[in-house]
C-alpha cells in the first residue's frame, strides 16, 4: 500500500428500498455505499455468524481462493467517479514451493466487502478518498436511536 489509508469496519447494514446501506467506518467517521439486497444479506449473515444450509454466492468464491492456496489479504476503497465506487481485492497465494505471490484485481465495493467481512479481511480507504467522503455518523446514530432495522457489526457493540 503505497498511498496512506484508513482501516474502516462494517459498521450497520440497513434494508433500504431496492437494497441495503452498508455504513463503513471507525470511530471518527462513517460513510455509506449502497449495495443490492442480495449483498446486503450475504453481509450480515457474516457479520452474525450465520450457519448458511448451502454456500452463497460469496462464499463459492472464498472456497475457491482456499482450494488455490489463496486468500484475501486486504480491501481497498480507493476511489468515487461519476458515482461510482473503485475498489482494489488484495489477494495472496502460496504454491507448493512455499513461494508467495501477491494479487492485486479491480472489483466492485460490495463485492469486495461481502467477501472481506466473511474472511475477517480488513478493508481500508485511501486517505484522500476518505477525506472527501461525507460523514455520516450522525445519521446512522439517528436511525440506531429510532429503531430502524439495522445490523451492527458485532466488534462495534463490544467497544
Amino acid at each position: 500500500m503505497s498511498k496512506p489509508v484508513v482501516e474502516v469496519k462494517v459498521r450497520a447494514v440497513a434494508a433500504i428500498s431496492g437494497g441495503c446501506a452498508v455504513f463503513l467506518g471507525n470511530e471518527d467517521k462513517v460513510f455509506v455505499i449502497f449495495v443490492d439486497q442480495s449483498v446486503g444479506t450475504a453481509i450480515t449473515m457474516s457479520m452474525q455468524g450465520a450457519k448458511k444450509e448451502r454456500p452463497l454466492t460469496h462464499d463459492l468464491r472464498a472456497n475457491i481462493l482456499r482450494a488455490l492456496g489463496a486468500k484475501i489479504e486486504r480491501v481497498i476503497v480507493n476511489d468515487l467517479k461519476r458515482g461510482t465506487y473503485y475498489t482494489r481485492l488484495i489477494l495472496s497465494a502460496e504454491n507448493e514451493s512455499q513461494q508467495k505471490k501477491i494479487v492485486e484485481i479491480d472489483a466492485r465495493p460490495s463485492d469486495c466487502i461481502a467477501m472481506a467481512t466473511a474472511q475477517r479481511a480488513p478493508i481500508y480507504l485511501s486517505l484522500d478518498f476518505w477525506d472527501e467522503v461525507e460523514d455520516m455518523t450522525e445519521a446512522l446514530r439517528k436511525m440506531q436511536e429510532e429503531g430502524s432495522h439495522t445490523e451492527e457489526s458485532d466488534e462495534e457493540e463490544d467497544s
